[in-house]
C-alpha cells in the first residue's frame, strides 16, 4: 500500500515536526536559565545617544532623556555603573561629570566629585546649541577619596580619557544635539514596518487575483470569502510579530530577558503565519483528497492555531498585567508604560485572537462539509 501523502508529509512529518518543537522549547528554557543579571539599568533603554564603555571593574552605561536632544532643553543624563563582571549595582563610589563642546574643544560645564551612594544617578543640562557634545565621567573607588579632591573639580585637559594624577578611571560619551533627527528616525521606523506589512498584503492581493482569474484550474481553484478572512488574520499575525520585532530593544533597558522574550514572541507570532499558509499551500496542492486526509488536515490546523490562539491570548494577558503591577523581573518595581506601540501591538492581537477563533470554527465547518459531499 501507497501511503498517502498529506501536508506535512511535503515537508516534515508530524513526529519530526514535534521533535523540533521540543528542542527548541528545551533550548530556549536553557538558555533563560543562564541568563539571570541585568546588564542595564535604565528603565527605557535609548537608541540614540547612549553607549557604554568599561572602566577596570567597573561596566558604565549612559544615555539621554530626551534621547533625540533639541537644544536649550532640560535634559537627563543618565549613568548606571556596575560590576563589570555580573552587571550587579555598586555602591560608593565617587564620580565628576564634564561636558565638552566637540566644535571648540572647550569645557563647557563640570559637575564636581560627588559620592555615589549608588552607581545609578542622574544629572541634568540644557545643551545650549545645535552640534557634538563629549561627555567625560571620572570614576574612583569611594572607599580611599584621599586621591580625589571631593566636591571640587579637576582642571579641563586636552585629552579627555587622561586620568594624569587622578587616579581614576575616565570614559568618554559621545552625543548629537538637534532638532529634527528624532522625527526622521521615527518615520523612517515606523515607514519600514509599515512598508513590510503592506509588502506581504500585497503579495496576498496578487494571490487573491490570480486565483480568481484562475476558475477551473486544480491549482488555484476560486478564492471563497472566508480564505480572504484567513489570509487577512494571517497578516494580523506577521503585523503583529514585525511591531514586536521593532520593540524588542526598548526593553532591554530594564531586564535582557525582556528584549529575549519579545524577540522570540515576535518570531513566534510570523512563524504561526507562515506555518498556516504553507499548511494551506500544501493542502490545496495535494489532489488525492478524502476523509483521511481531511481529518489530518483539520488535526494539524487545529495544533497550529491553538499555538497561535494561546500565544496571543499570553501575549495579551502579559501585557495587561505589566501596565497595572510591576512586571516580573523588574529591577525597578514599577509598571511599564502605555505608549503607542504597546496599544498597537495589542490591538493586533486582540484583532488575532478573535480571527483565531474565527478560523477554528470555519476549519471545523469545512471538515463536516467535507464529509457530508462524501457520503
Amino acid at each position: 500500500m501507497v501511503a498517502r501523502r498529506t501536508p506535512f508529509r511535503i515537508g516534515v512529518n508530524k513526529s519530526n515536526f514535534l521533535l523540533l518543537a521540543a528542542i527548541l522549547i528545551i533550548c530556549f528554557s536553557g538558555f533563560s536559565s543562564l541568563v539571570t543579571k541585568s546588564y542595564a539599568h535604565f528603565g527605557h533603554l535609548a537608541h540614540y545617544n547612549t553607549g557604554g564603555a568599561g572602566l577596570g571593574k567597573y561596566y558604565v552605561n549612559q544615555q539621554l532623556d530626551p534621547e533625540y536632544t533639541p537644544p536649550n532643553l532640560p535634559t537627563k543624563i543618565s549613568f548606571s555603573i556596575q560590576d563589570n563582571m555580573n552587571g550587579n549595582d555598586v555602591r560608593n563610589v565617587l564620580t565628576m561629570v564634564e561636558i565638552y563642546s566637540v566644535s571648540t574643544g572647550e569645557r563647557i560645564s563640570v559637575y564636581p566629585w560627588t559620592k555615589q551612594t549608588i552607581g545609578d544617578f542622574d544629572i541634568y543640562y540644557s545643551f545650549p546649541s545645535v552640534g557634538l557634545y563629549e561627555i567625560v565621567l571620572s570614576i574612583a573607588d569611594g572607599v580611599d577619596s584621599s586621591h580625589v579632591n571631593l566636591y571640587g573639580v579637576d582642571p579641563p585637559r586636552t585629552i579627555l580619557s587622561s586620568n594624569f594624577n587622578c587616579g581614576c578611571d575616565r570614559a568618554v560619551f559621545n552625543v548629537s544635539v538637534s532638532h529634527n533627527f528624532g522625527n526622521i528616525f521615527n518615520l523612517a521606523v515606523f515607514g519600514g514596518i509599515i512598508s513590510a506589512i503592506v509588502v506581504f498584503g500585497a503579495v496576498l492581493l496578487f494571490t487573491y487575483r490570480k486565483r480568481i482569474s484562475s476558475r477551473g484550474s486544480s491549482i488555484y481553484p476560486n478564492l471563497k470569502r472566508d480564505e480572504v478572512i484567513k489570509y487577512s488574520i494571517l497578516l494580523l499575525a506577521v503585523s503583529s510579530g514585525i511591531v514586536h520585532l521593532a520593540v524588542f530593544s526598548e526593553h532591554g533597558g530594564l531586564r535582557i530577558e525582556y528584549s529575549i522574550f519579545l524577540l522570540a514572541a515576535g518570531a513566534s507570532q510570523i512563524a504561526y503565519s507562515m506555518l498556516y499558509i504553507l499548511l494551506t499551500i500544501a493542502s490545496e496542492s495535494t489532489p488525492d483528497k478524502d476523509r483521511d486526509f481531511a481529518k489530518s488536515y483539520y488535526r494539524k490546523s487545529v495544533i497550529v492555531n491553538l499555538f497561535g490562539l494561546i500565544g496571543s491570548a499570553i501575549l495579551l494577558g502579559l501585557y495587561t498585567y505589566s501596565v497595572t503591577l510591576p512586571p516580573p523581573l523588574s529591577p525597578n518595581n514599577v509598571p511599564e508604560d502605555v505608549d503607542v506601540g504597546g496599544i498597537l501591538d495589542k490591538a493586533l492581537e486582540l484583532a488575532l485572537v478573535i480571527g483565531i477563533v474565527y478560523l477554528l470554527k470555519t476549519e471545523k465547518a469545512k471538515l463536516r462539509s467535507q464529509f457530508v459531499n462524501a457520503l
